[in-house]
């Protein structure tokens, strides 16, 4: 993980907020006549601006609203932003603090500033699951995340660099001080998550190789004493009988790769829970090769082993008491002449065989394997991820995650999870109805078949995790962003590390 920024939190100034030296200062302002203590020293300070801007209707302090105070005389903060929190009787929502996130986040990193402090006013909820300490989780997410820049740019000219270093919040509340920084420091450990997930996917594909993958997975666990990191190659595979992960990276010149993270934070001999990532780290599609307009796009194929390889250090940063094994099943899908062919059937380490009817279908032959291989740990729940169909995009856009599973209280273990973190998924069928599509002429499995293409994909998975509770999510609109926002997102790590931070 890169190195963070200073977060801190008190829940009073120390000193009278008009002395307070900083470059930037975002103020928390309550809609209506009132104004808390904070906010009336500022605004007796400015000559009563707060109010003039109420007044005029350019600043009524709806939540999420801001306004930039143009004089900051009488004050030793170098700029003042101001944020709405809507009504002081008002409970406020999940939604409600997402968006006060965002608007704080956006106040702090407007400008080139290196210091701000956030004066945060009493909040009230309207859920037990919401609290301060959950609010300021969602707020380190998003600065850390926020101020996240790709440093790896050739052109070291061109290369943004981030000035935002400190960041001081002062908030009104009951909580003790000890809970709320936990709060703050969870949620900027997940930040870093998204970070480490996003750095892996802008790299190219000439860069970030199943090889790549591997030594990154290996430094980040010689990083942490409780964290342990072990390579598969080729050769093991075969012994294994990975044949159908294999078949994947018959045509590259890469080295496909089996990575498998161990995490032993809880009681020793206690199960674990399992994340396994999709790493195919460029897909052209193989024989069945993909047009090429946005091809260059497909380097973001290995989302799904980012956010395992982001999420694994999230909870070794956070030293949860759980035990938690990372798989990343790795290869590059290349055309070439040794590259499988539509048509070929393959063995999976599970003994079942496959008809590799489109080779562009090719991230469900990795995970089966990855999802036989990760049985050996007797897991408590399983959970892969994937950018595995663009069927998924038709069906929920860009942003929402496809959930699958053969668990329903897993299922909703996680759609709590994603609400919670604001990484949403939403839970299409698999039901027995869709299995038949796969059936084949000339093996146990075709790899793909029928017109629900994400639920189809989920239904081939779960042939390969049948002894476990499992889940899939499918990423494939949302790991990534599209157009001029083009790079990685970071997610689901806050989806999966809420979900592993509620089961800890």
């Amino acid at each position: 993980m890169k190195k963070r920024l200073a977060l801190d939190i008190k829940q009073e100034l120390s000193k009278n907020i008009l002395k307070i030296k900083t470059d930037v200062l975002v103020l928390g302002v309550h809609e209506g006549k009132v104004l808390n203590t904070s906010a009336k020293e500022i605004d007796n300070a400015t000559n009563g601006i707060i109010k003039k801007l109420a007044k005029r209707g350019e600043f009524e302090a709806k939540i999420g609203q801001t306004a930039y105070v143009a004089t900051n005389d009488g004050t030793s903060s170098d700029r003042i932003f101001l944020v709405g929190f809507g009504k002081a009787s008002k409970s406020l929502n999940n939604e409600n603090l997402d968006k006060l996130s965002l608007a704080i986040t956006g106040c702090l990193t407007s400008k080139k500033s290196s210091s701000g402090v956030v004066n945060i006013p009493s909040i009230r909820y309207d859920s037990k699951d919401l609290s301060d300490s959950s609010f300021l989780q969602k707020l380190g997410t998003s600065i850390e995340e926020k101020v996240y820049t790709y440093d790896a740019k050739l052109n070291k000219k061109n290369k943004k660099t981030n000035s935002l270093k400190k960041v001081s919040f002062t908030i009104d509340s009951g909580e003790s001080l000890v809970k709320l920084r936990k709060g703050l420091r969870t949620g900027q450990a997940i930040g870093q998550g998204m970070n480490v997930a996003k750095d892996l996917a802008n790299l190219p594909g000439n860069i970030c190789t199943p090889s790549y993958l591997a030594s990154t997975s290996k430094s980040a666990a010689n990083k942490y004493s409780n964290l342990s990191c072990r390579i598969y190659g080729e050769k093991e595979m075969k012994k294994m009988g990975m044949d159908c992960l294999l078949s994947v990276g018959n045509g590259s010149a890469q080295e496909s790769k089996l990575i498998s993270m161990n995490y032993q934070g809880g009681k020793k001999g206690a199960k674990p829970y399992a994340i396994v990532g999709k790493g195919i780290t460029f897909d052209t599609g193989g024989i069945s090769l993909k047009p090429p307009a946005t091809m260059d796009e497909m380097k973001f194929d290995m989302c799904g082993a980012a956010s395992v390889i982001g999420t694994m250090q999230v909870i070794a940063e956070l030293k949860l008491p759980i035990n938690l094994i990372g798989v990343v099943a790795s290869a590059e899908n290349m055309p070439g002449s040794k590259a499988t062919k539509p048509g070929d059937v393959v063995k999976t380490m599970s003994g079942q065989t496959v008809e590799i009817l489109n080779t562009d279908a090719e991230g469900r032959l990795v995970l089966a394997d990855a999802l036989t291989y990760v049985e050996r740990f007797k897991p408590v729940s399983v959970v892969d991820i994937a950018t595995l169909t663009g069927a998924v995009i038709m069906a929920l856009g860009y942003s929402t995650s496809g959930l699958m599973s053969n668990n329903e209280k897993l299922a909703k273990e996680l759609l709590d999870a994603g609400d919670k973190a604001s990484d949403r998924a939403w839970q299409l069928p698999i039901w027995d109805s869709y299995q038949k599509d796969l059936d084949s002429n000339f093996a146990d499995i075709a790899n793909i078949g029928g017109r629900a293409g994400t639920i189809t994909a989920a239904c081939f998975l779960s042939r390969f995790a049948e002894n476990y509770p499992w889940a899939h999510l499918d990423v494939a609109g949302t790991a990534s962003y599209k157009g001029a926002a083009k790079g990685g997102s970071g997610r689901p790590v806050p989806l999966l590390s809420q979900y592993l931070i509620d089961k800890a």
